[in-house]
């Protein structure tokens, strides 16, 4: 049984790829924690809105997938970025929005099942865990779907020769 080897230039761009979509990532966190909390202490305060921590956590994620949209779209994976962008944007939305859920879920769990009601147990919950689990899942999902070098749409070919076609399909000649 022959063993699978490991091209080390794949590798290198699989790292170089992770870092680039680490680094994006790092980006759309800090928009997200700043905005998260910003709004978590003030307009969305639990004692002022029951479901504050929720509302700030979804307005912050929303604003860090715009982020994360351009960088991850023009940088991490911009050789593979599609001609289709309204379909690319459909998809990594929806991902994304998925990857939200991942850290609400856990915010959502942390704070209303296990009751830790406090800042720093939220944000351990939703930008630790959650941002953990949401980008394992958002990096697999844009790396083999949405970017995937496979679903790019082919350049047409040059057109060579000296056949062209008439209205009924046929081929003559160039004279």
């Amino acid at each position: 049984m022959p063993t699978k080897t490991t091209n080390p230039a794949r590798l290198m761009t699989f790292l170089v790829q992770v870092g680039k979509f680490g680094a994006v990532g790092l980006v759309g966190f800090a928009v997200d924690v700043t905005v998260f909390n910003l709004l978590r202490t003030t307009v969305f305060d639990p004692h002022l809105v029951h479901a504050g921590p929720i509302y700030a956590k979804v307005f912050s994620t929303i604003l860090a997938i715009f982020a994360n949209w351009v960088g991850n779209r023009y940088w991490t994976f911009g050789k593979n970025r599609q001609e289709q962008t309204l379909r690319e944007g459909i998809e990594f939305f929806a991902v994304s929005f998925v990857g939200m859920g991942i850290g609400l879920a856990c915010l959502w769990l942390s704070h209303y099942v296990l009751g830790h009601t406090s800042v720093v147990a939220d944000n351990i919950s939703s930008n630790v865990i959650g941002l953990l689990l949401g980008a394992i899942f958002r990096f697999v999902l844009y790396r083999y779907w949405v970017f995937a070098p496979n679903r790019r749409t082919p350049a047409p070919a040059p057109v060579t020769g000296s056949l062209a076609t008439v209205p009924h399909g046929r081929l003559v000649s160039e004279r």
